[in-house]
């Protein structure tokens, strides 16, 4: 996690669909950043440095072959931080703006979520108020031309999609688009503006008097984000909080002191960190400026959940004031700080670890960077994910919260009500259908024919009424089959629900992006389900405050 910027993770494997972006996540996880990355570093470069260059002299000498000193001298750097923990990283310069904008609350481009579909560059949906919309780009539009050059076919990344599409505010940028019944391409010139990244994804109410707030990661603008949607579910009745952090692989550690303590009582411990150099240790406390320190909250985590997710639950759980529901959190608590070499790239190097208010440090050991690697899969294994008593924790790692109550430390946060994985809405077509993008890609070409008639039910009458049709399933295996997959059709028909849960989802949320989607998913959510239940008892912690 990040101390004021941002989010780092390793590990992948093959597990199922489910795991599948909590074990990516594992590559770029939870990095806290300290916003101080200018502090000047002590030491002698000369003692250092001389063993360094002395070998690189003889290779630039004496080496059979011609060599990349610029090359070379990244290896070593990367090879440096690798051996120091799994969170110490190196940043190339070319790759330093775009991973930063990841967590800033904007970005300057044309407003467009992208999908890459047979290597064309295709609109998912123009962002809302961006200037592709006003431009009058629509979902399923195709770019072939951007300035001149012809990028379809070509092997186009997503990396040179942002180096294409992003740029200063008021620049212009000039694109061809093929749209569906167009024989030709259609011209474009759109000015870039600044485009703003949502955090909060979603948040509406369950019912007349539950609401629930989806928080993806920990950006600049996370806690406002989720402040404005705390007072907007108020004024539609809020009397209990579901927060769900599952998957939320962490990142700006103030945005998640600010959100702890929109709950807290004033002076309560929410972190504190602590590193070999004092001006590293810090402690954050509640304050008295949030309105809901009243509020009953049940917070959801999972595997993913990781770095400023976690400051958040433990805090919330060390003091007894909200349930914690799920699976054991990734377990990430080193904090990193960002410095900015001469050339523009960038070092994440860990500074601290973090500690929760009982003295919890949740850090999972990284001793054995093999195993750290894959640790999330041998959970899985290990049948983790289905029993609680799996989990392999040590008596000495025990804490109290303030009410006594045992907590544990040494490997992520340990949910007060364990919900095991739910595999009996696993399936293989499902996740073909979704890792191949035929199934983003059918939503697509749906929405093409069908977008204003959808979008005139409304957001509520979609949720409550449309209906995914056998023929749009048929529809879907017949794109797949067109695509050279390979489709069992009796277990489609023995999927047929769930595949249709997740197309009407996928629809609702290319048309109303998060608060079209996480109504329809979670009704699949087990740790939903299982919070709603608990409110009672979230109540009980508040009558205690």
């Amino acid at each position: 996690m990040y101390k004021d910027n941002k989010s780092n993770n390793k590990g992948i494997v093959r597990i199922p669909i489910y795991l599948a972006v909590a074990v990516v996540a594992g590559m770029f996880m939870g990095t806290s950043l300290s916003s101080s990355d200018s502090t000047p570093i002590s030491f002698k470069p000369q003692l250092v440095g001389d063993k360094v260059r002395e070998v690189m002299a003889h290779i630039q000498k004496h080496y059979v072959d011609d060599i990349n000193e610029d090359e070379l001298s990244e290896k070593a750097i990367v090879s440096i931080l690798e051996d120091l923990d799994p969170h110490s990283v190196y940043i190339p310069k070319q790759d330093a703006e775009l991973t930063d904008s990841q967590f800033e609350g904007a970005f300057e481009g044309i407003g467009i979520e992208f999908t890459i579909l047979n290597d064309t560059l295709t609109v998912v949906a123009p962002l809302i108020g961006g200037p592709s919309e006003s431009a009058g780009i629509i979902s399923g539009d195709k770019i072939i031309v951007v300035d001149g050059d012809t990028i379809a076919g070509t092997g186009i990344t997503n990396r040179d999609v942002f180096e294409l599409l992003r740029g200063e505010k008021g620049s212009e940028v000039n694109i061809g688009i093929k749209r569906n019944g167009k024989s030709r391409l259609i011209d474009f010139v759109i000015e870039r503006d600044e485009i703003p990244q949502y955090t909060v994804e979603s948040g509406y109410m369950i019912n007349d008097s539950t609401g629930y707030i989806k928080v993806t990661r920990f950006g600049l603008e996370t806690f406002n984000e989720f402040d404005a949607k705390l007072r907007e579910l108020k004024l539609k009745g809020l009397k209990n909080l579901i927060l769900d952090l599952q998957g939320n692989p962490g990142g700006i550690m103030s945005s998640a002191v600010n959100m702890a303590d929109e709950f807290l009582p004033k002076d309560k411990m929410i972190v504190y960190t602590d590193g070999r150099i004092d001006a590293y240790d810090d402690e954050y406390k509640s304050t008295d400026k949030g309105i809901f320190k009243d509020l009953p909250v049940v917070v959801l985590i999972d595997e993913g959940s990781a770095s400023a997710s976690e400051i958040v639950a433990g805090a919330l759980q060390d003091n007894d004031r909200a349930l914690i529901v799920g699976r054991r959190s990734f377990g990430k608590g080193l904090v990193q700080s960002p410095i900015k070499l001469k050339d523009g790239s960038v070092i994440r190097l860990t500074i601290s670890r973090y500690y929760t208010p009982s003295g919890r440090s949740i850090q999972k050991p990284y001793t054995d960077y093999s195993a750290y690697s894959k640790d999330i899969q041998e959970r899985y294994e290990n049948g983790e994910f289905f029993h609680p008593d799996s989990t392999n924790l040590k008596d000495s790692l025990e804490y109290k919260t303030v009410h006594g109550r045992t907590v544990y430390g040494g490997g992520g946060i340990m949910p007060d009500v364990f919900v095991p994985l739910d595999t009996s809405m696993n399936s293989k077509v499902l996740t073909t259908l979704i890792y191949k993008n035929i199934l983003s890609s059918y939503v697509i070409s749906y929405l093409e024919s069908n977008r204003t008639k959808v979008k005139s039910l409304g957001l509520k009458t979609f949720i409550q009424e449309f209906e995914v049709s056998d023929q749009m399933i048929t529809d879907l295996t017949n794109k797949a089959i067109s695509s050279g997959l390979e489709i069992n059709q009796s277990e489609v028909e023995k999927s047929a629900d769930l595949i249709k849960l997740h197309v009407k989802a996928q629809i609702g949320r290319n048309i109303w992006r998060g608060d079209g989607y996480y109504p329809i998913i979670n009704n699949m959510n087990e740790s939903l389900q299982s919070a709603l239940k608990l409110l009672p008892e979230a109540e009980k912690l508040t009558d205690k405050l």
